[in-house]
């Protein structure tokens, strides 16, 4: 074996050893879709795109073993995405399941302001059992995402965002890199205990507001809802004590995560990223939690060619970018160094499930034509029971 053929198998070993096996059986291959999450279809309505959401509370496992209560768009987390073209005229029907509130915002996109989902401020809030109709233009170009904007601290760790990818036949980025294949990863940050107490609360506060409601007993100081910023200060200087006074929780009871998310799920079964020798992937990244992430790739420099879904003048080299809270950026790689790679949060806290560490954000770059012999195992490691890297370590 030559110098240059030994390194690179002797990397890709030390790269893979977090990760399940077996990844380069046509059956595991075959698994992964070239875009993930896989695009909602929707209906043609003359030259308008309809898509249907409905949000429902459901069980999500994040790992084997381990499952969540949690709010999902279309049973799913994160929700479908949405894959349209520039200039395309969309309708989305959303239709409200559960007896919480909810309401849509578009992330980045060009929405008249009585589609962008801010509750009191462009719209009432989606009662439970109703429904809302969203009409706009698919604009602009790029990666965007969409996300509840009621009781937003919990409803999004809850699971109810999704992403929102708007294409142009015309696409910079496929000129300039002629990518084959692309992949959208959603990250996300989840105190689960705050989830199951405050989703637990906020269902018996909408059983008390719903009967007030139903019995003609609505009370703008017991739902917190006023008018005008006049109206809040005269009940204030009246007696009225506001919630933020009187709050229900402390400030060290403020979610603390200790589940970190990518499409859904934390290592050991966080999704892979395929590559080919010579191939270019693009990966779009959306942080739709509350942590920033310091993600970095082993092996590899890859390109920023997006930011916020806007192609950049000129693309960026770098090995780790920062995606914070409601970003996203678009990442190329290109395929140059074969092997098994480590795509990980470099702030380590990331990669853990509850507090235990590997988890978390962990995730391969995985070469689907790397021969199976530089996947051996020498002799004394097949002795623990082991057949070939890689394998799936849950403590270190």
């Amino acid at each position: 074996m030559d110098r240059r053929n030994f390194l690179k198998t002797s990397v890709t070993i030390s790269a893979a050893s977090l990760f399940p096996a077996p990844l380069l059986t046509p059956e595991a291959i075959a698994a992964v879709p070239e875009r993930f999450p896989k695009p909602m279809t929707p209906t043609l309505d003359g030259d308008v795109k309809e898509f249907h959401l409905s949000v429902d509370i459901i069980q999500q496992e994040i790992v084997p073993g381990f499952k969540i209560h949690t709010l999902a768009f279309n049973n799913q987390i994160p929700g479908p995405e949405i894959r349209v073209t520039r200039g395309d005229k969309i309708r989305v029907v959303f239709k409200n399941n559960t007896e919480l509130n909810h309401t849509i915002h578009w992330h980045g996109i060009f929405v008249p302001w009585r589609m962008d989902g801010v509750p009191y401020v462009t719209q009432m809030p989606v009662m439970p059992g109703k429904q809302f109709v969203y009409e706009f233009v698919a604009e602009p170009y790029g990666t965007h995402f969409y996300h509840c904007h009621w009781g937003t601290l919990l409803h999004m760790q809850a699971g109810m965002y999704g992403s929102f990818i708007i294409e142009d036949p015309d696409d910079p980025i496929k000129k300039q890199f002629n990518y084959e294949r692309e992949y959208t990863l959603l990250y996300s940050a989840h105190d689960v205990n705050f989830i199951r107490k405050e989703l637990n609360a906020m269902l018996d506060r909408m059983k008390e507001r719903m009967y007030l409601m139903k019995h003609g007993r609505f009370d703008k100081e017991r739902f917190a809802t006023f008018d005008t910023k006049d109206e809040l200060i005269e009940a204030v200087n009246e007696g009225y004590q506001p919630p933020y006074v009187t709050n229900r929780r402390s400030p060290s009871e403020l979610p603390q995560p200790n589940w970190f998310t990518v499409n859904g799920k934390s290592y050991p079964v966080t999704p892979n990223l395929l590559i080919k020798q010579g191939e270019n992937i693009r990966v779009r990244l959306i942080n739709a939690g509350t942590e920033e992430h310091y993600l970095h790739l082993h092996g590899h420099d890859f390109w920023q060619v997006c930011d916020d879904g806007v192609p950049v003048p000129q693309p960026w080299q770098m090995n780790t970018v920062r995606l914070s809270p409601g970003k996203t950026i678009d990442i190329l790689i290109e395929g140059k160094n074969r092997g098994i790679w480590t795509f990980h949060d470099h702030d380590t806290r990331r990669v853990t499930n509850n507090g235990l560490y590997p988890g978390g954000n962990l995730l391969a770059l995985v070469y689907e034509d790397t021969p199976p012999e530089e996947m051996e195992l020498n002799p004394m490691t097949k002795k623990m029971g082991l057949t070939s890297l890689p394998v799936v370590a849950l403590d270190e």
